[in-house]
């Protein structure tokens, strides 16, 4: 491969992913700056494997990894980046597609350690009928995103679609990684780029966004990055806390790391609550809040914010953005 003049890895995470797998594959091989395509299919019961290689163009740049087991989203990242070389990684989504052209602009930008497209969110049910010339044009060039504005742009919103700033699917200079040792956690099934990328912005890293559009995400309601299950959420918890102990944290970041960190234990708090009233009852529950009282008023919240009345689904939107 010549890595000079096609500087990019895809690496494309599955899990049965068989109906969206070989649209993923295609539009990675679709771009001329784009040397490697890594399938890894982490230990799917379907046909994910052999869907990805109906999209081979025969160009070489395919290669398809088979996990044994199961490992998540984390460790499948993971394997994809060692199993590759070239100079910057783009992580995509298997049932997610890219835009043509998407890379060019992005790596002519200078002096960058990751750098972020803007994301076109599209309901599964309309992604048949997609115009990828309909996709909006946006004004304005690229922005540096700070640790705390990063951050704080992972804090969800109740009755707001998500877009949270961990959404988002940079390229990644391999160097800086290296660098720093950096990975994905794989301690982690929720909340993987977030932590992935606040911490390259805490070792000093250049994050650079664009609004313009490269990156198509598709919308599922039974997505996995939608299911937040308790071990899930406490893990991403600790995550924060090891964050906290990175050197050199501005205040302006810390702040932002200790505030999503209360979100997301108070969001932990609130399953770990369910989890026992739907085992052993509501009684057991309320004393299990109890012994950590310093969560019982962010509890009492959540737990109020559920008996509120049910907003009305807002229409499915033809699309909308990340960085609207």
């Amino acid at each position: 491969m010549n890595t000079s003049a096609a500087p990019v890895s895809v690496i494309i995470p599955a899990w049965n992913a068989a109906q969206t797998i070989a649209r993923a594959v295609a539009s990675a091989l679709d771009q001329p700056e784009v040397g490697e395509v890594a399938v890894v299919d982490d230990a799917s019961t379907d046909l994910t494997a052999i869907a990805a290689g109906t999209a081979d163009d025969g160009t070489g740049r395919l290669r398809i990894i088979r996990s044994d087991r199961n490992r998540g989203p984390a460790a499948a990242r993971n394997t994809g980046i060692a199993a590759t070389t070239a100079p910057f990684v783009a992580i995509l989504d298997s049932d997610d597609f890219l835009l043509p052209h998407r890379f060019g602009p992005l790596l002519a930008q200078p002096g960058w350690d990751a750098i972020a497209d803007n994301l076109v969110f599209v309901d599964e049910s309309r992604v048949a009928g997609f115009d990828p010339a309909a996709v909006r044009a946006f004004a304005g060039g690229v922005a540096p995103l700070s640790l705390a504005g990063f951050v704080l742009g992972n804090i969800s919103a109740r009755g707001r679609p998500r877009a949270e700033l961990g959404f988002a699917k940079p390229v990644l200079r391999r160097a800086f990684l290296e660098a720093h040792a950096l990975g994905y956690d794989e301690t982690l099934r929720l909340g993987e780029d977030y932590a992935l990328y606040a911490r390259i912005l805490a070792r000093g890293g250049v994050f650079l966004t664009s609004r313009q559009c490269g990156y198509v995400a598709v919308e599922r309601a039974a997505s996995l990055s939608g299911q937040h299950r308790t071990g899930d959420l406490a893990a991403l918890a600790e995550s924060d806390r090891r964050l906290l102990a990175e050197p050199g944290l501005d205040p302006a970041g810390r702040s932002a790391i200790e505030r999503h960190l209360a979100h997301v234990t108070a969001k932990a708090q609130h399953r770990a609550f369910l989890d026992v009233r739907r085992t052993r009852g509501i009684i057991p529950a309320v004393k299990a809040a109890l012994r950590q009282p310093a969560q019982v008023p962010a509890l009492v919240e959540a737990i109020t914010r559920d008996k509120l009345p049910a907003r009305a689904p807002a229409p499915v939107a033809e699309v909308r953005y990340l960085f609207a």
